[in-house]
């Protein structure tokens, strides 16, 4: 049985999305202040967390970011606050997903199924990955950190390497440039998000057959970049 963490204060709230989860065979567990919500979440393993964001003890940004410093468990976030800013610094922070109260009990149970199933997918990748990710005519290996394409090897720096990775590695999904910063930089999403820009021009130039019409990383406008999957890449 799949396990939820419900960090929420707000009791009618909480107690709405346990039993809609329970009733879709989930096990649901409430903790109501975001200090004692972080320590539930690092100390034991969950397959979701729905996440308030105004929450006693620390808001839900901060447990946010430190969940994700530790784990890459989903994260939904569930908030009144509809202002685009908390949904861009929520992703930003590392969540997953952003719903907005009021919402549909049954929205809510179709997005933390479609996180489960697709971090099951992820995870499954990588549990099983050989040595050598293939990509159309790239060719990446992780534990040597060796870039080819076409059989040529490319030169790429540290940040460089581990950003086409981390992209590679979780192929078809859109992440903002605030997502990625904090990803691979493990800043704050709120930092210089420019170099995120540079280092994806710097990779394009040397990965992608012609950098002004990627194959490979492709921007998703309003959004941020993509990596594009096997099929795409053919």
């Amino acid at each position: 049985m799949k396990r939820i963490l419900i960090i929420e204060d707000d009791t009618a709230i909480s107690e709405l999305e346990r039993d809609y989860l329970e009733a879709n065979g989930f096990s649901a567990e409430i903790i109501s202040d975001g200090s004692k919500g972080l320590e539930k979440a690092l100390a034991e393993d969950f397959d979701l967390i729905l996440l308030d964001l105004m929450l006693p003890g620390i808001d839900g940004f901060a447990v946010c970011r430190a969940v994700r410093k530790e784990k890459d468990t989903p994260i939904l976030l569930v908030s009144a606050r509809q202002e685009e800013i908390d949904k861009i610094r929520g992703l930003g922070v590392g969540a997953d997903d952003y719903i907005v109260k009021p919402f549909s009990p049954n929205e809510l149970v179709a997005r933390v199924k479609a996180h489960i199933a697709r971090y099951e997918r992820l995870t499954q990748k990588t549990s099983q990955k050989s040595d050598t990710i293939f990509t159309g005519a790239l060719e990446i290996q992780p534990e040597a950190r060796r870039v080819f394409t076409n059989g040529k090897e490319a030169n790429l720096t540290r940040r460089e390497f581990d950003l086409l990775l981390f992209f590679a590695q979780n192929p078809g999904i859109a992440f903002s440039k605030d997502t990625l910063f904090d990803r691979i930089w493990g800043m704050d999403a709120l930092g210089d998000t420019a170099t995120v820009m540079v280092h994806i021009n710097r990779i394009r130039e040397k990965i992608e057959p012609n950098p002004a019409e990627p194959v490979y990383i492709e921007t998703v406008w309003g959004i941020g970049y993509r990596f594009r999957d096997d099929e795409a890449a053919h």
